[in-house]
């Protein structure tokens, strides 16, 4: 599956996006023959809808698609990308300009139709290809399209073909495609090297536990991203239900979601040192997985109180966190799919996200629209910190009450980084419930394109 656009010296057909308000004045500078047969079939310009022009001999010389009004754009993203399967191969090119100046958006999301998970079943339709739009980086476009990619196979893919060694594979595929560098730390190892949660973590399974370290570029800020590679999460002794343990491939969203996004920057070649760190395991059950009650020394020192094996994830986040935070980089940001209660604060289709830099914060929120890659502020909310506090340890993973789940998840998580003042933690569900426009049902990005618009504005790049 390639997502790229035609040749720029295709001979591209032309596509006329219109508005429900625009298709009359369109019309009014059209043949005859075209009037007539756009009233035939019934063409409104409608979100959604799309329409071949046929020439004299029958075959198509031009195409509509219906752009809808701006209201019905305003609730949903990738407008065109709903329609580009009504038309034919083409290719294509645009003809007019977008109302509401969206270009960008409507070219990645028509790539990102094309987009389908067929590596055991099936075959990827071949689907009309558009040439870049003027004033479109379509490199840049391509790249983003690729990357998203990366991010929907990595969770897509069962956790039969995607576990802590999959993952480590993906992690050096990645560095050896563009001259990164890549140490991991396995097994038993991790306790030599003090990363005991990790460890703790993935002991119960007979693959093993790993820490994956990625280092790329040698010059301008440092960036470290963190993310959870829970490849299956049973919940551990705290057995999960079958319906709840039904997704649980998708636990390791988070370092899917850091590896797009590191993808983008290296093959964009932006000016960061970047590092990657993801603790890779599977929450199992066996005789040697770490209990209820169970208390944990973690790199940073902290104790935790074991409350609930199925909050693993903070375990693993919290050694790798602790040692990003030992180099002390300019910008902090850990990925996870981490709480059931981010859900049902935000849904689905929000990445809620947590931090008390309000500069990163404001050019997040503004680069989140135009990157079409929604986010939402969560509160680091100091009163609850005696919430993960349980008395006979430093921190308790899994706070009784039930409230405020999200939070306290983030508030643990920040105990570990007190020497980097820039840090930002994402609750992601990196997963599509249903389909939507160039959204088919399974893994998601979520984050990674409005984090990489705002790292200009935030590093001074």
């Amino acid at each position: 599956m390639t997502l790229t656009f035609a040749p720029a010296g295709s001979d591209a057909l032309p596509l006329h996006v219109l508005e429900p308000a625009g298709l009359e004045a369109w019309l009014e500078d059209q043949p005859e023959a075209t009037r007539a047969w756009v009233a035939a079939n019934g063409f409104q310009a409608d979100l959604g809808s799309a329409l071949m022009i046929p020439g004299p001999d029958g075959r198509p010389v031009a195409g509509l698609m219906g752009y809808g009004t701006e209201a019905a754009r305003r609730r949903g993203r990738f407008a065109l990308a709903g329609a580009v399967g009504r038309l034919g191969q083409g290719p294509w090119r645009i003809a007019n300009n977008l109302p509401g100046g969206r270009i960008e958006e409507e070219a990645l999301g028509w790539l990102l139709a094309g987009y389908r998970f067929a590596r055991y079943a099936g075959r990827v339709p071949e689907m009309p290809q558009l040439v870049a739009p003027e004033g479109v980086d379509a490199a840049r476009i391509e790249t983003l399209a690729a990357s998203e990619a990366l991010i929907r196979d990595l969770v897509n893919t069962p956790a039969s073909d995607m576990g802590p060694e999959e993952l480590e594979a993906v992690a050096r595929s990645l560095a050896t495609q563009f001259g990164a560098a890549i140490e991991v730390t396995t097994g038993d190892a991790l306790l030599e090297q003090n990363f005991p949660m990790i460890h703790a973590v993935g002991r119960a399974s007979p693959r093993a536990p790993r820490l994956i370290d990625l280092r790329w570029g040698a010059r301008g800020p440092r960036l470290t991203l963190v993310g959870k590679g829970v490849c299956f999460d049973t919940g551990g002794l705290n057995l999960k239900s079958g319906a709840s343990m039904g997704l649980m491939k998708k636990d390791m969203g988070g370092a899917a979601n850091v590896l797009g996004l590191a993808r983008s920057i290296m093959a964009l070649d932006l000016p960061v040192q970047l590092r990657v760190l993801i603790p890779a395991v599977e929450n199992s059950v066996s005789g040697s997985a770490f209990r209820p009650q169970d208390i944990l020394t973690s790199r940073k020192g902290l104790t935790v109180e074991i409350n609930n094996t199925d909050a693993e994830g903070r375990l693993v986040l919290a050694d790798a966190l602790a040692l990003a935070d030992e180099e002390k980089p300019d910008l902090l940001l850990s990925m996870a799919t981490l709480t059931g209660a981010a859900r049902v604060a935000v849904g689905p289709d929000l990445a809620p996200f947590y931090t008390g830099d309000e500069a990163f914060a404001a050019a997040l929120s503004r680069a989140s629209g135009p990157a079409a890659d929604p986010v939402w502020r969560m509160p680091f909310w100091d009163p609850y910190e005696e919430k993960i506090e349980p008395g006979i340890a430093d921190l308790d993973n899994a706070p009784a009450g039930g409230m405020a789940g999200s939070i306290t998840a983030a508030l643990f998580l920040r105990r570990f980084v007190t020497d980097t003042p820039r840090y930002a933690h994402f609750d992601i569900y990196s997963w599509q419930p249903a389909p939507a426009t160039a959204r088919p049902k399974g893994g998601l990005g979520q984050g990674p394109r409005a984090i990489l618009a705002a790292l200009p504005e935030v590093l001074g790049l």
